[in-house]
C-alpha cells in the first residue's frame, strides 16, 4: 500500500535532519528517507571542530546521531530507504523507494553531493587519515606540516592551495596536464605565491603512508608523469583532492531545474524549486560553501518555506 505523509525529506545530512527538526517541531507529519549514506558526508568525517556549539569538537558520525535524535524528539520518523524514482507531475507527489511507495503533500530534497575521488585503492586506505576533500573543513588539522599536496587544476584547487598556506610550510599543487581549468586570476595567484609549488603533467600513482598501533597516517604521494611515465615520491603530511563534487540529483533529471553540473536551482534567496511544493537545501543546491553549518541553515529555510507553503495551499 502507498503511504501518505505531509512532508517527505529525501536525504539525511545536516540539511535534511535540520529540516526535519523544524518541520516536526511545527507539528507537521514528517518522514525522512535516509538514503544510502545516513548522515551524509559527515559520517566519513573524523573530527568536526568548526560547527558552533562544540568547543571541544565532535566526531562526524556522533554529531549526525545527535541531529537525528533531536529531530526524532519532536516526532520525525526516519527510514533507511533509498529513493529511486519520483513523480512531481501531480499532487500529491509520488515517491518510490527501494522498499515502498509514498505520496506527500510537500517534498524537501536534501540529497547532498559527493566529492569526486581518484578511485585508487590507497586513497580509501588513507581517507580521513591524511586525505581530505575539503581544506576549509580540515586544513586546521594540518597546521605545521612541512608540505601539503593539492590535486586538481580548477578554481577549487587554487582556492584550496591558497587557503592551505595558512597551515602548511609549503603547498604542492599537482595537475594532470599543462592546461588548467582555473580562471586566469586564480591560477596567477597560485603561481605567484611564494609557498606554492605547481607541478604539471602528473597523476597520483599511489598514496603512501605508515601504520602504528592501528593508526594510519599519510606520509607522501607517488606521482606518475603523464608524458614519460616517470615515478617520483613527494613527502607530505596531507593531501587534498580538489577535482570537484557531484551533486546527488540524478533522479531529478528532467523534473527539477538544475545547472549544467547538476546542482538544483532555487528561486532567489528561497529554497523553492521550479515545482510548487518541492524545496531543495544543502549541498544538492549549494556549490559555493558546502559546509555543515550552511547546509543546516538551508535545511531550516526549506522547512519554513514548506510549512508556509502548506499553510497557504
Amino acid at each position: 500500500m502507498t503511504e501518505h505523509r505531509k512532508i517527505i525529506i529525501i536525504g539525511s545530512g545536516p540539511a535534511g535532519l535540520t529540516a526535519a527538526l523544524y518541520s516536526s517541531r511545527a507539528n507537521i507529519d514528517t518522514l525522512v528517507l535516509e538514503g544510502q549514506q545516513p548522515g551524509g558526508q559527515l559520517t566519513i568525517t573524523t573530527d568536526v571542530e568548526n560547527y558552533p556549539g562544540y568547543p571541544n569538537g565532535i566526531m562526524g558520525p556522533a554529531m549526525m546521531e545527535e541531529f537525528k535524535s533531536q529531530a526524532k524528539k519532536f516526532g520525525t520518523e526516519t527510514r533507511f530507504e533509498t529513493v529511486d524514482k519520483v513523480d512531481f507531475s501531480n499532487k500529491p507527489f509520488k515517491i518510490k523507494s527501494d522498499k515502498k511507495e509514498y505520496t506527500a503533500d510537500s517534498v524537501i530534497i536534501s540529497t547532498g553531493a559527493t566529492a569526486k575521488t581518484l578511485g585508487i585503492e590507497s586513497e580509501n586506505t588513507y581517507w580521513g587519515s591524511g586525505i581530505s576533500a575539503c581544506a576549509t573543513c580540515d586544513g586546521f588539522f594540518f597546521k605545521g606540516e612541512k608540505n601539503l599536496v593539492v590535486i586538481g587544476g580548477g578554481d577549487t584547487a587554487m582556492e584550496e592551495a591558497l587557503f592551505l598556506t595558512k597551515f602548511g610550510d609549503r603547498v604542492t599543487l599537482l595537475n594532470r596536464s599543462s592546461n588548467f581549468k582555473a580562471s586566469n586570476i586564480m591560477l596567477q595567484r597560485a603561481r605567484e605565491h611564494d609557498r606554492i609549488d605547481i607541478i604539471e603533467n602528473v597523476t597520483i600513482d599511489e598514496f603512501l603512508g605508515s601504520e602504528q598501533n592501528g593508526i594510519k597516517k599519510l606520509t607522501g604521494v607517488r606521482t606518475k608523469n603523464t608524458q614519460n611515465g616517470e615515478l617520483k615520491e613527494i613527502e607530505c603530511g596531507g593531501a587534498f583532492i580538489a577535482i570537484g563534487h557531484k551533486p546527488n540529483t540524478e533522479i531529478f533529471n528532467g523534473i527539477i531545474d538544475m545547472n549544467e553540473t547538476g546542482y538544483i536551482h532555487t528561486v532567489g534567496k528561497s529554497t523553492y524549486t521550479n515545482i510548487e511544493g518541492v524545496f531543495a537545501c544543502g549541498d544538492a543546491m549549494d556549490w559555493v560553501y558546502r559546509q555543515a553549518v550552511t547546509a543546516a541553515g538551508t535545511g531550516c529555510a526549506a522547512a519554513i518555506d514548506a510549512e508556509r507553503w502548506l499553510a497557504e495551499n
